[in-house]
């Protein structure tokens, strides 16, 4: 049976506010959807505790922001038993913070994801906090090899312009755990930003002059080793997406994260995890789907501007 469609409450000639409704643009069209083909990766956001403060983050982590609780190495199990049961096609588990490595039970997480076959993700800065948890990681990579991947922020090839964003004294100390990565093994992969009026091409020359002067085996002209993602203004007036979009944009719904991706979340106070539609909307209600993933396997109303910002009109995506 067809899902049924509320009427158009928005007169052709009127102009409502954006990303207001789920169904329809503030123009009156059609907003566009993405349905879940499969769920491949899967995000934990270990908490939003962070042991930075940068000036354009995202989820808005520091120092003192606990909104996200920290995540225990059972909660994630529950997820990951549920992915077994209901042979799901997940392959990769990704996290997230935050710093994920602030999380006590990180290390234990990692096991369990990879002790199960599956691959692993973490993001982090690769301060302190992953230094401290160096024996943990060396044992893990020892027992797992490639399966274990690391994404390094370095949001820029310049100290200058990477700690505008993420603070004073904050470039050597990532800089230094990157190259400690890739000694000891590890293959790491780098995430940028586009801060400056450089091209694509020439950040990426930048970062390959960077890595080449410190000995950093990552091939910079390579989009997965190393990732630029486009900044995420939230005042910046973007189009909303409708599903006219796709054919003019000549893309696909399927390109869309939320097609193959979900994250879980713990709120601080909050008696269980919850699942999202999306790693970059952690605080929106509206994109809260359940409490399991089969809950949360339903189609995602593109609506809210990272929607398109970030993925349709970024092309971006935190995967792999």
């Amino acid at each position: 049976m067809d899902a049924i469609v509320p009427a158009n409450p928005i007169a052709a000639d009127a102009r409502g506010a954006k990303f207001a409704d789920p169904v329809w643009t503030a123009t009156g069209e059609r907003r566009a959807v993405v349905a879940q083909r499969g769920l491949e990766m899967l995000w934990f956001n270990t908490g939003t505790l962070c042991n930075l403060a940068c000036g354009n983050c995202y989820i808005e982590s520091s120092p003192r922001n606990d909104r996200l609780a920290w995540l225990t190495a059972g909660e994630v199990e529950v997820f990951l038993d549920e992915i077994a049961r209901d042979g799901l096609p997940t392959r990769s588990i990704g996290f997230t913070g935050g710093e994920p490595f602030m999380n006590p039970d990180l290390i234990a997480m990692l096991d369990l994801v990879l002790s199960r076959g599956l691959n692993a993700l973490v993001l982090t800065n690769a301060m302190r906090p992953m230094r401290k948890a160096r024996d943990g990681l060396l044992d893990l990579r020892r027992r797992y090899g490639g399966r274990l991947a690391i994404r390094v922020s370095l949001d820029h090839h310049t100290p200058a312009v990477h700690e505008a964003e993420r603070g004073r004294r904050s470039w050597s100390p990532t800089l230094d755990g990157l190259i400690w990565l890739a000694r000891e093994g590890f293959a790491p992969d780098v995430a940028g930003r586009h801060f400056t009026a450089e091209t694509e091409d020439e950040l990426r020359a930048g970062y390959a002059r960077l890595f080449a002067t410190h000995g950093i085996s990552i091939d910079a002209r390579d989009p997965v080793r190393l990732m630029l993602f486009p900044e995420m203004d939230r005042d910046r007036d973007v189009p909303e997406i409708t599903t006219a979009c796709w054919g003019i944009l000549n893309k696909s719904p399927d390109e869309a994260m939320c097609a193959t991706s979900r994250m879980v979340v713990k709120r601080k106070g909050a008696n269980r995890p919850a699942v999202l539609s999306c790693t970059l909307l952690p605080y929106d209600p509206r994109f809260e789907m359940g409490a399991t993933l089969a809950e949360a396997s339903g189609p995602v109303s593109l609506n809210h501007p990272f929607c398109a910002s970030f993925c349709v009109l970024g092309g971006a995506a935190c995967s792999r």
